[in-house]
């Protein structure tokens, strides 16, 4: 992806002018809007890969616009960091629930603003580079009825999802939970990487260098991570297993308001509602089975 085009919706000047100094230095294409009006034209006139929206503004508030934007198709899969004021559990459910997967409490670091920007538009271009790759992949995958792979990197990671999801009729989706289920096994599962410590490395921007670290260590280098895939009927299942303890998965189901201003620990979460018709864990937690009925249209 090229420079990332942000629009900022701010019905204060002054906290415009502030997130435009906080990322002066970053390689963005700014765009602003003061109010919830002028925010929906300016996404209806041009192309964005992020939108830092302010939750209470007159008028259409941060919650009215991101309904409309999660209502039209060219603007659903647009991230969006609201930034706010609001932040008690019920407001910030009520945020998740409309789709603001990204939080910033006001008044918010320069640190924080860079690190929850990163990690929406990272996720974001991880999305698009896996769609483009998946339309140069050729239909073979549709005949396979039972496979087994392992991976040990998060490139192998990447480019086994994107594989293993080509047996579904609508692959994008599933490759992105497929990767984010993998990464988890090999992060948290056999690297021990845990939430705390992965968002202290996403801040610093170290997790991908200390990933690899922990990988050339004697103790990880013979670890893998493990998806079978086989067809039942309409439904395609999927069997990720690492070589870890496991840990506490029923915390990650459901992105708690207390998780949503880290720049991590959504990855089951887009698995679960976005990829998967069902997803359940079992044991510990280092095994996951994820399935695509084929008959449901279950994809938002």
């Amino acid at each position: 992806m090229g420079q990332a085009r942000i629009l900022v919706v701010d019905d204060e000047p002054f906290n415009l002018e502030i997130i435009a100094e906080y990322l002066a230095d970053c390689d963005y294409s700014l765009v602003f809007a003061k109010s919830g009006e002028e925010a929906l034209a300016q996404l209806e006139a041009g192309s964005f890969d992020l939108v830092v929206l302010d939750r209470m503004m007159p008028g259409a508030d941060g919650i009215e616009v991101l309904r409309a934007m999660k209502a039209s198709a060219p603007l659903r899969d647009i991230p969006v960091v609201m930034q706010t004021a609001a932040a008690t559990p019920g407001q910030v459910r009520e945020g998740l629930v409309a789709g603001a997967l990204y939080y910033l409490t006001k008044p918010f670091e320069p640190e924080s603003l860079l690190a929850i920007v990163r990690a929406a538009l990272c996720d974001r271009s991880r999305r698009l580079e896996l769609a483009g790759r998946i339309a140069d992949h050729g239909a073979a995958m549709r005949l396979v009825e039972r496979a087994e792979f392992s991976v040990q990197t998060l490139d192998e990671a990447g480019a086994l999802a994107l594989t293993a999801a080509l047996v579904c009729d609508n692959p994008e989706p599933v490759a992105i939970g497929l990767a984010e289920l993998l990464v988890n096994g090999i992060e948290h599962g056999n690297l021990g990487i845990d939430f705390v410590e992965k968002g202290r490395l996403k801040e610093q921007g170290a997790w991908k260098r200390e990933v690899a670290r922990r990988l050339a260590l004697v103790e990880n280098r013979e670890k893998r991570v493990w998806l079978a895939l086989w067809r039942q009927g309409t439904c395609r299942h999927f069997r990720v297993r690492d070589e870890g303890a496991g840990f506490d998965w029923r915390r990650f189901l459901e992105l708690d308001p207390e998780r949503a201003f880290a720049p991590n620990g959504r990855g089951i979460v887009l698995a679960r509602s976005l990829a998967f018709t069902g997803l359940e864990y079992s044991g510990s937690g280092n095994e996951v089975h994820a399935w695509v009925d084929q008959a449901v249209d279950y994809i938002l």
